[in-house]
């Protein structure tokens, strides 16, 4: 269990670290991402992130529930695909808690009545955390003349 709960716990830090992922939703027959600054919240089991009622990103979830994270730092060649299923909210007080810079690229204040909360509840996730790009392509270069696997760090698939 105690492997289980450090691979839950690398899942979330990789994840707040990152910060920005690609959220994908179903629209129609056709997959759709796009960039979002996501608020993590371990305790609830949550990632929450602020859109607009006007988008179409409300319509989709609406009727297509199950979304994908995937959060992505290919420097430090550290990724997180996390799957879940989402939910829209109008829970100003929350906004207001959320409200942060990135938000104000889009909306003079947490007041704005077009704000809505994005929830996601992760049901799975899937991470890799690597030694860096430098040290991987040592790695894969090595393991190609010894005719070797590398070891490319760790990768793990989580319930959460």
């Amino acid at each position: 269990m105690a492997h289980l709960d450090d691979d839950n716990t690398k899942v979330w830090e990789l994840a707040e670290k990152i910060g920005f992922c690609m959220l994908t939703t179903q629209s129609g027959l056709d997959l759709r991402a796009r960039p979002m600054s996501a608020y993590s919240e371990r305790d609830e089991n949550a990632f929450y992130f602020l859109t607009d009622v006007a988008s179409h990103k409300d319509e989709e979830i609406a009727r297509h529930p199950n979304v994908c994270l995937a959060f992505a730092d290919s420097k430090g060649q550290k990724y997180v695909s996390i799957s879940g299923t989402a939910d829209i909210q109008n829970d100003r007080e929350n906004i207001r808690d959320l409200w942060a810079t990135p938000a104000k690229a889009w909306w003079d204040s947490p007041e704005d009545p077009s704000i809505r909360i994005l929830k996601v509840t992760p049901s799975s996730a899937e991470y890799w955390d690597s030694p860096g790009t430098i040290i991987s392509y040592v790695k894969m270069a090595a393991a190609a003349v010894s005719s070797a696997r590398p070891d490319m760090g760790d990768n793990a698939k989580v319930e959460m």
